[in-house]
C-alpha cells in the first residue's frame, strides 16, 4: 500500500491546470459525452511513463489502488505497470515456465477484474493488446487452458453492455494479428459490426486494417466483400486506409458490379 500511495502523491504533485483542461476536452468529459465525469491531473503520457519506469516493480497486490483512483493518469499508470510486468514474464525464455505462466495468469485475472476502470479509449488501447491480446497467444493455466476458454473470456467482454469491455475485445486482437493469427480479429469484427458507437466503428476498422497489413490484404478484402453493405462508413474508411487511393474510392462507392 505504501508504494501505491507514494505513486499517487507524486503524480498529484505534478498537476497542471492548463493541461488538465486540454485533456478534459480531448477525452470528452462533458455531460452526455463518453468520458463524462472522468477527472484528470493534467499529465502528459510521457510523464506517466516515467512514473511507470520508476514504479515497475510495484507489488501486484498494490496495483488495484492505482486502478481504483479517481485520477485518469493514475489509472493509466496502474495499467501500464501491469503491461510492463506481463511483458517481462512473456520473454522467449519464460514462455513455458510454470511460475511465469502462473504470474501472467494472475495479471490477466487482475486485468479482467478491474477492466471497468479502463473507462476511456486510451486506457483500453494502451493495455488490452499487450496484456489480454498477448495472453491469447501464450500457455495459460486459467480455465482448461485452451483457445475455447480464451474465446469464452473475450466473448463475455464482447457481449456485455459496457462500451469499454467491447472495445477491449476487439482492440486486444491487434497483438494476435501482429503475430499472424487473423481469427480473433475476424471473429470480433463481425460481432461488433452493428455497434452504434463511433468509438467502436473506429476500433473495428482499425483492427481490420491492422489484420490486413499484418496477415493478408486478400483476407481483408474477402471480409469487406461479405460485409461492406452493412458496415458503418467510418469503420470502412478505417479498414481501407492502407489501400491505394483508387481502391479506397472503389470500396467507398462499392456496388454489386465491382469485383477485385
Amino acid at each position: 500500500m505504501d508504494k501505491a500511495r507514494e505513486i499517487i502523491e507524486y503524480m498529484e504533485s505534478l498537476q497542471d491546470e492548463e493541461q488538465r483542461e486540454v485533456l478534459m476536452r480531448f477525452f470528452k468529459t462533458g455531460p452526455g459525452e463518453y468520458g463524462y465525469g472522468d477527472r484528470f491531473l493534467g499529465l502528459k503520457v510521457p510523464q506517466t511513463r516515467e512514473v511507470v519506469k520508476a514504479a515497475k516493480d510495484t507489488p501486484l497486490d498494490e496495483v488495484p489502488i492505482l486502478l481504483m483512483s479517481e485520477w485518469h493518469e493514475v489509472r493509466l499508470c496502474g495499467f501500464l505497470i501491469l503491461v510492463d510486468q506481463f511483458e517481462r514474464l512473456a520473454t522467449k525464455r519464460l514462455l513455458k515456465d510454470a511460475e511465469a505462466i502462473r504470474k501472467r495468469d494472475d495479471i490477466v485475472t487482475m486485468y479482467l477484474r478491474y477492466a471497468h476502470r479502463a473507462n476511456n479509449w486510451d486506457l483500453v488501447d494502451l493495455s488490452a493488446p499487450k496484456i489480454l491480446g498477448h495472453w491469447l497467444l501464450l500457455p495459460t493455466m486459467l480455465g482448461d487452458g485452451t483457445d475455447d476458454y480464451k474465446r469464452e473470456v473475450l466473448d463475455s467482454l464482447a457481449q456485455s453492455d459496457n462500451l469499454w469491455y467491447k472495445r477491449i475485445s476487439i482492440v486486444c486482437t491487434w497483438k494476435t494479428s501482429q503475430q499472424g493469427d487473423p481469427s480473433w480479429c475476424l471473429r470480433y469484427a463481425e460481432m461488433h459490426l452493428h455497434h452504434p458507437h463511433d468509438l467502436m466503428h473506429k476500433a473495428v476498422g482499425w483492427m481490420l486494417r491492422e489484420m490486413g497489413k499484418r496477415v493478408s490484404m486478400d483476407l481483408l478484402r474477402a471480409f469487406l466483400h461479405q460485409h461492406v453493405h452493412e458496415m458503418p462508413r467510418t469503420m470502412l474508411r478505417y479498414a481501407i486506409e492502407k489501400m491505394s487511393e483508387t481502391e479506397r474510392k472503389e470500396w467507398m462507392n462499392y456496388d454489386q458490379t465491382i469485383y477485385f
